[in-house]
């Protein structure tokens, strides 16, 4: 500790070459922060999809609808324990720009299917037994400040009842926590509140989950699930739950690649800017370090020293940005968290970013160790 000092004033004796490689951490670990968060969003649904879980579509489209009346068709498919129909509201709180994740849902047996929400009992029943009710997750009614028991104006940009309104007046008889990170930003409503209700599409839902009894099965219970709508108006597919989310992951390219090859490229422009910067302080530092040379300083003791105040610069400056990257999150508006409701930057991404810092210290610092241990003490003193 007591050469932090030492270090901080090698580093500081050039304030705006300072500030401008600094800046260029910051700003580098920002982007790494930020795109983490968001390959964690794309996954994050694949990661935590249940093995024993499908999901059953309009083999043409997610956006195409099927009969209500598959659920006891698939319900009779052996291997099949229950299955839950599921319709997207395309929800939003009294303004759009306020758009909700929701759901209409068959309640009965939708915890059943979904055990990662978790919700009181007396709440579930609550829920159950209200043809109005929903249940929201801790975040998003923290988000609006939401109590139980409050009548709440959803409103769709998709569904209309038979008056014309676009409101569904329901009530929050429940708020669920989740075992999966992110989950908890959304909203559940009864399917037949929804259906009863709107003018049109009735007794059709956007997909069916089925959970099975047992997941080294789900090959064969999702083709005789096909099998059975087979050549019909509405034929299906059926996958697991997993590879439906990876799919649709995957409509937007390779996001994995995506965000290797931009933190790649803006890393290495980092780790040019601070070698540059580490290379000109050693360059300006001759005759000093030539006199510690001579003073008994070792190779080794000025390598240190070198290799310090390029870690300090990554570690600051990279510690900075990843900070930053969180409080940008936090004020994330709710448009995009409805599609990206895992919107965070996991532990393992900050593990990553720290030993990411460390490393490009150290590259960031060879060049100049290199010339600082090559240094001739007589020649140097010389030039001066």
């Amino acid at each position: 500790m007591k050469f932090l000092p030492l270090l901080w004033a090698n580093l500081t004796r050039r304030k705006t070459r300072l500030i401008f490689t600094l800046l260029s951490v910051v700003f580098a670990f920002l982007l790494f922060g930020m795109l983490m968060a968001i390959r964690e969003a794309f996954t994050l649904g694949a990661n935590y999809a249940g093995t024993n879980r499908l999901m059953t579509m309009s083999a043409v489209s997610l956006t195409v609808a099927l009969p209500i009346s598959y659920a006891g068709r698939i319900a009779g498919v052996k291997g099949v324990e229950q299955v839950n129909p599921e319709c997207w509201v395309g929800g939003y709180y009294r303004d759009p720009r306020n758009p909700i994740y929701a759901l209409a849902v068959r309640a009965a047996n939708f915890l059943t299917v979904y055990p990662e929400y978790r919700v009181s009992t007396a709440e579930r029943r609550a829920w159950i037994g209200d043809k109005r009710g929903v249940i929201v997750g801790a975040a998003l009614a923290k988000q609006y400040g939401w109590k139980l028991g409050q009548q709440l104006p959803l409103r769709s940009n998709i569904w209309r009842d038979k008056d014309g309104s676009n409101a569904w007046n329901v009530t929050l008889d429940g708020i669920y926590t989740s075992t999966q990170k992110g989950g908890d930003t959304q909203l559940f409503m009864h399917y037949r509140y929804l259906d009863d209700s709107r003018a049109f599409a009735n007794d059709t839902v956007s997909w069916f989950v089925l959970k099975i009894a047992d997941p080294a099965r789900a090959g064969a219970v999702a083709q005789a699930v096909d099998a059975l709508f087979a050549n019909s108006p509405n034929e299906t597919r059926t996958a697991t739950e997993k590879a439906v989310v990876s799919n649709f992951a995957a409509q937007f390219g390779d996001i994995g690649a995506i965000v290797t090859a931009v933190v790649s490229a803006v890393l290495f422009t980092m780790l040019l800017v601070t070698a540059n910067t580490m290379a000109q302080s050693v360059r300006e530092r001759v005759a000093e370090l030539a006199l510690m040379k001579a003073l008994g300083f070792g190779n080794l003791r000025l390598a240190a020293l070198v290799l310090a105040e390029s870690l300090l610069l990554t570690l600051v400056g990279g510690a900075i940005g990843l900070s930053l990257a969180y409080a940008v999150i936090a004020i994330i508006p709710g448009a995009l968290l409805e599609f990206l409701p895992g919107l965070y930057i996991p532990a393992a991404g900050v593990l990553v970013g720290v030993l990411l810092m460390l490393l490009l210290g150290l590259l960031a610092a060879l060049l100049p160790i290199g010339r600082a241990v090559r240094l001739q003490v007589a020649a140097a003193l010389r030039s001066v």
